[in-house]
């Protein structure tokens, strides 16, 4: 593959990685538009000699490192956003923007990113291809990767990426500066569920007067619970979330509507396609039933995110060599969040890779999750993370430049 080693350079940048993770976080943006974050990212790559474009719908950043020598690409991404949370951490450089907070850990991934530029541009000379580092805004369902694609960052180069990679920290459920990763569906599929029962308002004291869509919305909300355990192969999962319910002014008045909005998250196209039939014909039947209407839209929003099995496979390969056998662990199931890499992935063959941050000392079982107020991550794995992008995009380009041969599983 490549004697390319990146951890002591990667921990020599320690002290700038951490100042520069505290000043994304200091100063979150919501969304696609990140000005603030896109000015600290463009500034942490002047003079590295990258090719440098930003998006025109989106606050975005494409930066192109060019090897010494010829080859392909190999794709890193980052996400930027933050989350519409209000931090209650008390860190000493805790969020300045009211009522938004780093909550997922991206200002690390995009700390880690900036990283792995100033790590692969001083061995640019041993690089035979390029290097397309992808800063995203609007991963918290904004679609961000979607508009990358559709501006173009996978034609950066001038030739399509080979292969694809991202991280993704978490507090819980991974052990400390563990890498895990596998192939197949990682990620779940999201897809919102809008819905609005209309009936007519009146007087508390009189129900029978009017048309309370009150207890038919919650009725909707329990039968829908119950109906996943019904229709749904235990094997092929299905989780249904209502997270927001709103109805009514005042106690003693009856609504004209009642509005609710859940997601529900898949791993397959089947599921989806049963899901999306059964929500909408559940809550018209139901609102029907109970004399009231119902509006509901079933809105597919990220396809399933689905790792490459060779991609994966080098992946852990590179984290054995890199870091010792150790720090990789296979992830035994898929995640029920959801990612917008899923997009890239859809295109070039990659991985999403996650890595364990919890504080050090920690039960990653007892910590604050992400997208908790709470939520703290460790500062020590930003080298690592670092560290690890760049061995996957010297080591890829490696084997394509010198081998010409199919990524072998680990032994």
């Amino acid at each position: 593959m490549t004697s390319i080693t990146f951890s002591d350079e990667a921990i020599a940048l320690r002290d700038y990685l951490v100042r520069l993770r505290r000043s994304l976080h200091a100063e979150p943006e919501v969304g696609l538009a990140l000005p603030r974050s896109q000015e600290k990212v463009l500034a942490s790559l002047d003079g590295l000699g990258l090719q440098i474009s930003t998006g025109s719908r989106l606050s975005s950043v494409t930066a192109v490192l060019r090897g010494a020598r010829p080859g392909p690409a190999v794709l890193l991404r980052a996400d930027m956003d933050a989350l519409p949370v209000a931090e209650r951490t008390g860190l000493a450089f805790a969020s300045t923007t009211e009522g938004v907070m780093h909550a997922c850990g991206h200002d690390l991934h995009t700390t880690m990113l900036i990283g792995a530029a100033h790590l692969l541009a001083a061995r640019r000379q041993d690089l035979a291809g390029d290097v397309v580092l992808m800063f995203q805004p609007g991963e918290e369902g904004w679609d961000g990767a979607g508009a990358m694609l559709a501006e173009g960052v996978l034609d950066a180069a001038g030739h399509r990426p080979i292969a694809a990679y991202a991280l993704h920290v978490f507090t819980t459920g991974f052990r400390h500066g563990t890498f895990m990763a596998r192939s197949g569906p990682t990620m779940a599929a999201t897809n919102d569920v809008d819905v609005t029962i209309t009936g007519a308002g009146g007087h508390s004291s009189a129900p029978h007067r009017a048309k309370d869509p009150v207890p038919a919305a919650c009725e909707i909300v329990t039968a829908l619970q119950t109906m996943v355990t019904r229709i749904c192969d235990p094997f092929d999962p299905v989780v249904l979330t209502v997270g927001s319910f709103h109805a009514g002014t005042r106690r003693n008045v009856i609504p004209e509507t009642a509005r609710f909005e859940g997601t529900v998250r898949t791993f397959s196209d089947q599921a989806q396609s049963r899901m999306k039939d059964a929500v909408m014909n559940l809550v018209r039947q139901v609102a029907a039933a109970h004399g009231l209407r119902a509006q509901v839209e079933f809105t597919k929003r990220y396809p399933v995110t689905v790792n490459d099995e060779h991609e994966t496979a080098f992946v852990e390969a590179t984290v054995n060599e890199a870091f010792g056998e150790h720090r990789f662990q296979p992830l035994p199931h898929p995640l029920t969040g959801a990612e917008d890499f899923s997009r890239v992935l859809n295109e070039v063959p990659g991985s999403l890779v996650m890595l364990g941050a919890a504080p050090a000392g920690a039960d990653p079982e007892a910590v604050n999750n992400n997208h908790s107020p709470y939520a703290e991550f460790d500062e020590s794995v930003l080298c690592d993370g670092a560290a690890l992008y760049a061995h996957l995009a010297a080591r890829r380009l490696a084997i394509s430049s010198t081998a010409h041969h199919t990524l072998v599983s680990p032994s």
